[in-house]
């Protein structure tokens, strides 16, 4: 995990004639599941391009290796709020009494994810999993319901093994610890251009998958009671964020800089693998097929009510 203090102290000369009277900043604490991923970058782009600064917001960023890491930073009070969370840990632990509220879409859909073997492995395609070794990140992570559905989806049984994140999985299936590994693009695309290793299976293979939020963001319930006005601040924020992300060049300059990924490249991510609904903070999407998910997968019990779906899930107003 890495943990650093982004305080966005001034903006860029093209918005500073919006800044607002000078007043102390709102600081939010954030734990961040897998950094760099295009999802997940949202927080750090606010900050690169004077957002977060212009709404009176300042972040301190715990990056983690995924979903399990991440609520339990909220739940711990580690972090105020957590983003890309797996939907099923988050439902799942609030069927159980965390005090933990969704408050955004993280991710819909699971484009994004990819599972692959080495260029010389013996496995051809998902279908060759029976009995194998097969990777996800942590509990309840977006990951881990692609890799629970492969199961049914496919006819398989696969050894389902948690290796937290993108580059310690890389390392354990390059050195034969494990026979597939998962990752997120633009992570380890490289690999795969070189014929390193090899695409096996992605998430969208899942076909539930395609049209459920897989990832959400959370709050810890006494920051979404306590701290209401600020909250909803952050969550203008954010959207102002991922409007620039999709709409200007400076957005893949400072994405380029933050992980090293090229112009065209990040391209890509725009159009082929995140079109900007599928990151829209503002619908939480295939609620039924999570819960029966949730139900088969052992996260939930019973299918959580209207009144409890209402109270789980508070989007802050436009």
């Amino acid at each position: 995990m890495h943990r650093r203090t982004l305080l966005a102290a001034a903006l860029p000369a093209v918005l500073a004639a919006t800044i607002r009277p000078a007043r102390a900043a709102e600081k939010f604490s954030l734990a961040i599941g897998q950094k760099g991923n295009w999802d997940t970058s949202v927080c750090e782009m606010g900050v690169r391009s004077g957002i977060w600064a212009k709404h009176g917001i300042a972040v301190d960023i715990l990056y983690t290796q995924g979903s399990g890491e991440t609520l339990q930073a909220v739940l711990s009070r580690s972090a105020d709020l957590g983003v890309a969370g797996g939907t099923l840990g988050a439902m799942g632990a609030y069927a159980k009494g965390a005090p933990l509220r969704i408050i955004a879409n993280g991710t819909t859909g699971a484009a994004d994810l990819f599972w692959y073997v080495p260029a010389d492995s013996p496995i051809k395609s998902i279908k060759d999993c029976d009995g194998k070794t097969v990777a996800f990140s942590t509990q309840g992570s977006s990951t881990n319901s692609v890799v629970l559905g492969f199961g049914p989806t496919f006819g398989i049984t696969p050894k389902l093994v948690a290796t937290g994140g993108i580059p310690g999985t890389y390392t354990q299936v390059m050195s034969g610890q494990i026979d597939v590994g998962w990752s997120a693009v633009p992570n380890n695309l490289e690999a795969v251009d070189q014929g390193k290793i090899r695409i096996i299976a992605q998430g969208n293979d899942v076909p539930e998958l395609r049209t459920q939020t897989v990832r959400v963001n959370v709050a810890h319930l006494s920051v979404l009671t306590g701290r209401k006005s600020a909250l909803q601040e952050f969550t203008r924020a954010y959207r102002e964020t991922i409007d620039w992300m999709y709409a200007s060049d400076d957005a893949v300059k400072a994405y380029g800089d933050f992980t090293g990924v090229p112009p065209a490249t990040v391209q890509r991510l725009r159009t082929e693998f995140f079109p900007k609904a599928a990151v829209w903070p503002d619908t939480v999407s295939g609620l039924d097929s999570v819960m029966a998910d949730g139900i088969r997968f052992k996260f939930l019990q019973a299918p959580l009510t209207a009144q409890q779906l209402t109270d789980l899930i508070q989007i802050p107003a436009a």
